[in-house]
């Protein structure tokens, strides 16, 4: 058994690509085996480059999880999409992945085409979602994205399940894994043994407090929520209770109602939700104060974004 002492130990980053919304950051968590980056049904959900940490035998692999690529609409989509397109540069392997269970699109070829200028940096094709879709269904789309590129290797899977059966453990993750992890240089681990992630906690905190407030919005809102938290710290006196105060932005005193709802309900599900995460995930109890403000049309305002943390 290799360790990472002997020769044959292979490190390095691999960066998940692809339309919004085809599973990339479900597909991360499931290789991890732990929650480093929020889901949700809503596109454009990840809007940073969260990095995930798979601890091998053999190797270290960190993912990447980036924004959707598409072509972008508001100076946030620009950012975005810069934030992809530099990470692509940064990584030994690049992961494209398209659901099994969407014919291929405009989306997807528009993305092929970027990957042409990655150089001599291998290229992964990742049909994910397989669980959705029979096993003939994969079988047409493995072949229909075989046609999009010269890729290194193309791999189903699903976090999941296996494709026409019922959902379990997910389906060749492992596989997965493997053919990635192929594609990396020889080298000794980058992060310590039991590091999952390098994202700071308050990060991972203001993106569940982000995920929790996607449940159930309407289409318009979504992108334009985010979330900052402002303090975070161990209640004086007490070993056993951390305080989290983070503010919300939404961009109109409309969406501000929304996510408030009758009486306050619907923010308190929100604070609800969001705190058992973040409890989860500092391993201890949690005072969430959550604050609501309007920031308007933030995603097009310099200075609101970099207020918010996305920078140039």
């Amino acid at each position: 058994m290799n360790s990472p002492t002997t020769p044959t130990f292979r490190s390095g980053f691999a960066c998940f690509v692809g339309r919004p919304n085809v599973g990339k950051s479900t597909l991360m968590n499931a290789l991890v085996g732990t929650k480093v980056a929020i889901t949700s049904s809503r596109p454009q959900t990840t809007r940073r480059a969260i990095r995930g940490i798979v601890h091998r035998s053999d190797a270290q692999l960190i993912i990447v999880d980036t924004p959707g690529l598409h072509r972008p609409r508001t100076l946030l989509g620009e950012r975005l999409d810069s934030l992809v397109r530099a990470t692509l540069t940064e990584v030994d392997v690049i992961g494209f992945c398209i659901p099994a269970d969407q014919a291929v699109g405009p989306g997807d070829r528009f993305i092929a085409r970027a990957l042409e200028n990655a150089g001599k940096t291998p290229i992964v094709a990742i049909v994910t979602k397989t669980d959705l879709v029979s096993r003939q269904q994969v079988a047409e789309q493995l072949l229909t994205v075989g046609g999009l590129g010269p890729w290194a290797d193309i791999v189903p899977t699903s976090a999941l399940g296996d494709p026409g059966a019922a959902k379990g453990e997910g389906f060749q993750l492992d596989v997965v894994a493997d053919v990635l992890v192929s594609h990396l240089p020889l080298g000794m681990p980058l992060y310590p043994e039991g590091d999952l992630t390098d994202e700071p906690e308050q990060v991972l905190a203001a993106e569940f407090i982000r995920e929790a407030a996607l449940e159930g919005v309407r289409d318009e809102l979504p992108h334009s929520i985010a979330v900052v938290v402002d303090e975070m710290m161990l209640r004086e006196g007490r070993d056993d209770l951390i305080d989290v105060y983070a503010h919300l932005f939404v961009e109109r005193p409309s969406q501000k109602a929304i996510i408030i709802g009758h009486k306050g309900a619907r923010l308190k599900e929100v604070g609800t939700r969001a705190r058992k995460q973040i409890e989860a995930l500092l391993g201890t109890k949690v005072f969430l104060d959550l604050r609501i403000s309007v920031a308007k049309d933030w995603q097009r305002d310099p200075k609101q974004l970099r207020r918010l943390g996305f920078y140039d």
